[in-house]
């Protein structure tokens, strides 16, 4: 167990993160942070690579920041991702979290207003994989 968050080491190993963030500082600090915590975690700067990085392997958690360049925003990018992967946890990073509105979140997200310290972070994640609902073959 990491005794500065309470994440389980060997339960977060498992928890594929990708981080969409385009600023550049924010984006290694909070990847490096959540690798620290045993988490593994792939970082893209916009929608589009993101996209490209969950076609090629399944992520749990989409950590996305809502305002993001290059004509997609991070609303869209989760209800894309969640076409892709239906059970994937969704989390929303933004300094104007207040603003976004609930049926603009893909259903069941979690939303995390900035600034955030990476330890409330890394419980987050811990949090979403175990509150996400699996779906069952008909």
């Amino acid at each position: 167990m990491n005794v500065h968050t309470g994440v389980n080491t060997t339960d977060a190993e498992r928890i594929r993160v990708l981080f969409v963030e385009d600023e550049f500082f924010i984006r290694e600090w909070i990847a490096q942070s959540l690798s620290e915590q045993g988490f593994s975690v792939e970082s893209a700067t916009n929608a589009a690579d993101a996209l490209l990085h969950i076609a090629r392997a399944p992520i749990d958690v989409l950590l996305t920041d809502i305002n993001l360049p290059g004509g997609m925003d991070g609303t869209a990018l989760a209800r894309l991702a969640r076409e892709m992967q239906p059970n994937l946890a969704v989390i929303y990073a933004s300094a104007r979290a207040a603003t976004l509105r609930q049926e603009a979140r893909v259903p069941g997200s979690m939303l995390l207003p900035k600034p955030y310290e990476p330890a409330v972070l890394g419980r987050l994640v811990a949090a979403a994989v175990r509150a996400t609902p699996v779906a069952v073959p008909a």
